[in-house]
């Protein structure tokens, strides 16, 4: 079966063309029906709160949160992580529905607004060990949110160390080099402060793809069983330079 990409609003076509790259499937889900048809879901990064009004809109918020309880693999990135997370802060007045289901507390818009946009190289220790390439990430952050705290059964997957000074909610007291939580799974639910679709290393989109694998759920095509060098290396040395902001 396919992946599903939650195509409310966002970058749901950047998932989809990632996942093309390691030869899976991916369609669009905008109906709460279309989830019957698909073994996994992608919810994509974008404007969180708009997301989520087009959610309630078309009644999907039940089906989501009926999705999560079945075990299947959710995976959000950004705005997605919004949507996941059991609790958030920073919310515009009257805040936004949540699917819930992830034990962490996120905070909203956390690293600023969109001028304020960054990329990373963050560590990735268990990502690399398990998908091969380099042992970071060069990451996408776009308005992006924050984990402030997990819960016990919530697995850290990558965290980046920031300066008090990058910390636009004065109420967060951080001393320099704290480090903040941007990749966390929690049984099969997997999340991403940032947004791994604007780049060509396709190893995010890969570990989930084998979250969905170890239920026996996704046939991948033979082009996914190569590995990172053969799949990214070219193109990581041929990928165009953006012109956000770079935290060393």
């Amino acid at each position: 079966m396919p992946v599903g990409v939650l195509a409310l609003q966002g970058s749901f076509n950047e998932h989809i063309a990632a996942l093309r790259r390691i030869g899976v499937k991916g369609v669009e889900i905008r109906k709460a029906e279309q989830l019957d048809n698909v073994s996994s879901l992608i919810i994509p990064g974008g404007e969180s709160t708009t997301m989520a009004k087009l959610a309630e809109l078309h009644n999907l918020f039940p089906a989501l949160r009926e999705f999560v309880k079945m075990g299947k693999p959710v995976w959000g990135t950004c705005a997605g992580l919004i949507f996941l997370a059991n609790k958030a802060t920073g919310q515009k007045e009257g805040g936004q529905e949540l699917v819930g289901g992830l034990d962490c507390t996120v905070h909203r818009n956390f690293f600023g607004s969109q001028i304020q946009s960054f990329e990373a190289e963050v560590p990735v220790p268990d990502l690399a060990a398990k998908e091969g390439g380099p042992p970071s990430f060069r990451a996408v952050f776009i308005r992006a949110p924050a984990i402030l705290e997990v819960g016990p059964d919530v697995e850290v997957l990558a965290s980046i160390s920031i300066r008090s000074t990058d910390i636009v909610d004065p109420s967060q007291e951080a001393q320099p080099d704290t480090k903040v939580i941007v990749a966390v799974k929690q049984g099969n639910l997997l999340a991403t402060a940032f947004h791994p679709e604007l780049t060509i290393d396709s190893r995010w989109h890969s570990y989930f793809v084998k979250m969905s694998d170890s239920n026996n759920e996704i046939v991948a095509s033979s082009s996914s069983s190569s590995s990172y060098e053969d799949q990214e290396s070219f193109l990581y040395n041929k990928q165009s330079k953006t012109d956000l902001p770079v935290y060393e």
